[in-house]
């Protein structure tokens, strides 16, 4: 009997090991799976961390900024923008051909592209020889869907007509025909709140805002 009750103990005891290592190695797939999906998971989040962080430097460092505005009377009123873009400090490369101006009377809102690598007369390389700046290039070309490109200073020869992409130095001008039929179907008047974005692919919009003059004496205004 003794012998009898010594067999069962070892065959209990023998059982209790057996399940204990089933537990065990349960116990260590568990692990190894979970610990497989969080490498998995802190990769993945990795790489999107680094994505994010990529495109907040480039949508905090890159843009354009607008940092002068001329006007031109026409028949009676403002008839011709300048608009004077450079890129900002430490910013990438901006395609114009990637990029809208927005701009409004606070009547109507207009919204305008380059369309200057179809149409040669909406784009130049450069001032004409007299340095008139809006002595330069066929602006009755332009239309209220299209701004056109006056390049005034690109050391490096990367804004062109088919690609006019500018970077750090570079300083172009964007032009707008505000006749009869154009951008507000009219020129503008006197006292006219304007205020709008040249808004870039990626990045900060140079901002545009001025009040056009009490009366038209002169024939050329610094309106920004």
């Amino acid at each position: 009997m003794n012998n009898f009750g010594k067999m069962l103990r070892k065959k209990d005891v023998g059982s209790i090991g057996i399940g204990a290592m089933i537990v065990f190695i349960a116990m260590v797939l568990v692990a190894g799976i979970a610990a497989s999906v969080l490498i998995q998971t802190s990769t993945k989040l990795e790489s999107q961390a680094m994505k994010s962080g990529q495109e907040t430097i480039a949508e905090v460092s890159t843009g354009l900024a607008v940092f002068d505005i001329e006007g031109k009377t026409g028949t009676s009123d403002l008839r011709d923008l300048a608009i004077t873009v450079r890129a900002r400090a430490g910013a990438s490369d901006v395609d114009l051909n990637e990029t809208t101006v927005l701009i409004t009377d606070g009547t109507t809102k207009a919204l305008l592209t380059y369309y200057g690598w179809s149409d040669a007369d909406l784009f130049n390389a450069s001032v004409d020889a007299d340095g008139q700046l809006f002595g330069t290039g066929n602006w009755s070309n332009l239309t209220n869907d299209y701004f056109g490109i006056i390049v005034l200073e690109d050391a490096d020869g990367s804004c062109t007509q088919t690609n006019p992409v500018i970077n750090k130095g570079d300083k172009v001008v964007l032009t707008i025909n505000c006749s009869s039929g154009k951008l507000f179907g009219m020129e503008i008047p006197e006292r006219t709140d304007i205020y709008g974005q040249v808004i870039p692919e990626v990045g900060s919009p140079g901002i545009i805002s001025f009040t056009t003059p009490a009366s038209y004496n002169d024939v050329v205004y610094d309106l920004q």
